[in-house]
């Protein structure tokens, strides 16, 4: 009586999760088919199986994921701001953003967004955009702040997405802007980020796209928070 359910088990597992991959734009976000039809896909920076959905990215309808197909996970959405609002300050290309923003033409930098005097204006989207928080034209948090012009005076150094890097000496899209952390004269990062409320975890130009290091401490946590639900 055992054997057919010992057979039956790895069936049922391999029919729903055989076909991991990962994403091409991001290889540390896993794709898991979410059903055995493989009508939609869930995605997960955890390679675990069968994939924990409470930590799922979200899940899409389509693999790759587009705006269109993807529905991201409010549970996942605020477990990565609690990453990057206690680790984001000690990224170091977010530092070196603050660094190179506080010396002589500071002003002019946006390789990483850093924040122009309010009275520049901003370019607005008009790209699609779907999950990941609201989207438009960059008002509210952080990103509708304004901020000191730079070279020698303090202001804000935004945290941008990887995936659609702005040109030299412009400012991400609002969709792809995290968050944003106050810098002093000197360059030093005051305090901790404050999400820009306008960030969407995908877009036309790709998926969620942090630091190595940020990767590495949203994983860590995802990890801790997956133990614990085994836990239980």
């Amino acid at each position: 009586m055992l054997a057919p359910a010992t057979r039956f088990i790895p069936r049922y597992r391999s029919s729903l999760f055989r076909s991991v991959s990962s994403l091409a734009a991001n290889p540390s976000i896993k794709v898991f088919p979410a059903d055995p039809s493989r009508a939609s896909f869930l995605l997960s920076f955890l390679e675990d199986e069968p994939p924990n959905q409470r930590l799922a990215i979200g899940f899409s309808t389509r693999d790759p994921p587009t705006p269109q197909s993807f529905t991201e996970n409010q549970t996942f959405t605020k477990i990565l701001y609690e990453v990057l609002t206690e680790h984001a300050h000690k990224d170091k290309d977010l530092v070196a953003q603050a660094q190179a923003f506080a010396g002589p033409g500071g002003a002019n930098l946006g390789s990483g967004g850093a924040f122009f005097a309010q009275r520049n204006k901003r370019r607005s989207s008009g790209k699609v955009g779907g999950g990941g928080g609201a989207g438009g034209s960059g008002a509210g948090g952080a990103s509708g702040q304004g901020g000191a012009g730079g070279g020698g005076h303090g202001g804000y150094v935004h945290l941008s997405d990887s995936r659609n890097p702005p040109d030299f000496g412009r400012i991400a899209w609002p969709e792809d802007i995290l968050g944003s952390v106050e810098v002093d004269q000197n360059g030093n990062i005051i305090g901790n980020l404050e999400p820009s409320g306008t960030y969407r975890i995908i877009t036309n130009e790709g998926i969620l796209g942090l630091s190595p290091y940020l990767t590495q401490k949203l994983i860590e946590r995802l990890r801790a928070e997956d133990k614990k639900d085994k836990s239980e």
